[in-house]
């Protein structure tokens, strides 16, 4: 099982759940598996398959993206974070 660390402005999608726990063997297979739990994830995370361009998500402290993105291998016991890029000023 992986723990999927879920950022305050996506809670609502998530039916207010700071993380869940999914099973996965590659990034993209967790992923899916939380879409299947909170539906409305999906678009706001992904889009036409990829990952948002704003949307970073984070295996172990490391960036998926300098890695093999979505197809990158998560071990049992990993956590998956997951942080859209915020506005600021």
């Amino acid at each position: 099982m992986v723990t999927v660390k879920i950022p305050t402005q996506l809670r609502p999608s998530a039916g207010g759940r700071a993380e869940v726990e999914l099973g996965g063997e590659t990034v993209g297979e967790v992923l899916e598996a939380l879409f299947l739990e909170s539906p409305d994830l999906r678009e706001r995370i992904t889009e036409g398959g990829q990952l948002r361009r704003f949307v970073n998500v984070y295996l172990g402290g490391e960036d998926i993206r300098f890695g093999d993105g979505l197809e990158t291998i998560v071990e049992d016991g990993s956590e998956l974070t997951i942080l859209p890029a915020v506005a600021g000023g």
